[in-house]
């Protein structure tokens, strides 16, 4: 039943209530049509994992109320491409999902509402791994310090990481018609894991100085500008101006949350990028060197050899054949 709280003006919905659809591997939850646009895809890539894509636009203030228990506890890594949600727990715990950062979340049993906020998209990927994939990935005593506490818990928030931007785009373009869609979906969310999931497996007790949220927005700050202007960058003397920091601050920081350097993340970028490109429009590699910030297309194919292992014009044969 659908119901709107006088206090709040937030209109409620169990997610009991949602549509549900099922398409080949895939099962579709959507929103009623008279609380705006909302559906989020479920996949079970394998019995350990799953994977939720979520692109709610509410015409309303909204609240999906929620039940969820499971046998074990899980492990929930969430990634907001787009706008926020918060979550509320029945305990008055509240976790927020923001735009460009990854939770991590631990959940066995929870009673609370998903909260979005009216005219506002949001897209929301997250990945449920269960304690097995926990135990393979990351041995029974991490797994056992990862997931010991009880009810909802936030272990990390941090920007998310380019790779796994990349990663995200490939999930989110998939071909539903083509026979090895799973494989592939598996192999871009493994991708995206290994990357995201890092923080999990550092020693917190190496880092003497906690890096604050501050810090991580500057991190991310300098990592949107990269994003952005990739094709004439600023130098790293000048990202660090732009974002309030100093060059060793800014080095310190991209260490620390990307596991990179600013000209290394800038590499991936114009690569990943170049990537695309040559697959999606099967461009000249001139062009495609152009249109990442390359001057001369030799030097652009020597980076990517470097980067890849192999050339353009190769990429080029294969995607011909």
């Amino acid at each position: 039943m659908q119901t709107r709280s006088a206090t709040t003006r937030r209109w409620s919905i169990s997610s009991n209530e949602l549509q549900l659809q099922r398409q080949k591997d895939c099962l579709y939850q959507s929103l009623p049509e008279n609380l705006g646009v909302g559906q989020s895809a479920i996949f079970q890539l394998d019995q350990d994992l799953s994977y939720i894509e979520t692109r709610y636009a509410p015409s309303k203030e909204l609240s999906v109320l929620s039940r969820m228990d499971y046998q074990e506890p899980r492990l929930m890594v969430t990634l907001g491409l787009k706008g926020q949600s918060r979550f509320a727990d029945s305990s008055g715990d509240e976790l927020v999902f923001r735009e460009g950062y990854t939770a991590i979340t631990t959940i066995q049993s929870s009673i609370g509402e998903r909260q979005y906020q009216a005219h506002k998209p949001t897209l929301q990927l997250r990945f449920s791994l269960s304690k097995n994939w926990l135990n393979k990935y990351f041995g029974e005593s991490k797994t056992a310090q990862l997931l010991g506490k009880s009810g909802t818990q936030l272990l990390n928030c941090q920007p998310i990481s380019p790779q796994a931007i990349y990663a995200a785009q490939q999930l989110l373009s998939y071909n539903t018609s083509r026979e090895t869609n799973r494989i592939f979906m598996h192999g871009q969310a493994m991708s995206l894991l290994a990357f995201e999931l890092i923080p999990l497996s550092e020693d917190k007790r190496r880092n003497s100085t906690r890096l604050d949220q501050q810090d991580a927005a500057i991190a991310k700050s300098a990592r949107d500008i990269l994003l952005r202007e990739f094709r004439n960058p600023p130098s790293v003397e000048e990202l660090s101006k732009r974002v309030g920091t100093n060059q060793f601050k800014l080095k310190q920081l991209f260490h620390h949350f990307f596991s990179n350097t600013p000209y290394g993340l800038l590499l991936e970028i114009r690569m990943n990028n170049a990537y695309r490109l040559l697959e999606s429009t099967r461009c000249q590699v001139s062009v495609a060197a152009d249109l990442v910030g390359y001057s001369h297309a030799s030097n652009f194919s020597v980076a990517f050899i470097r980067y890849f292992g192999f050339s353009p014009k190769v990429l080029q044969k294969i995607l011909n054949n």
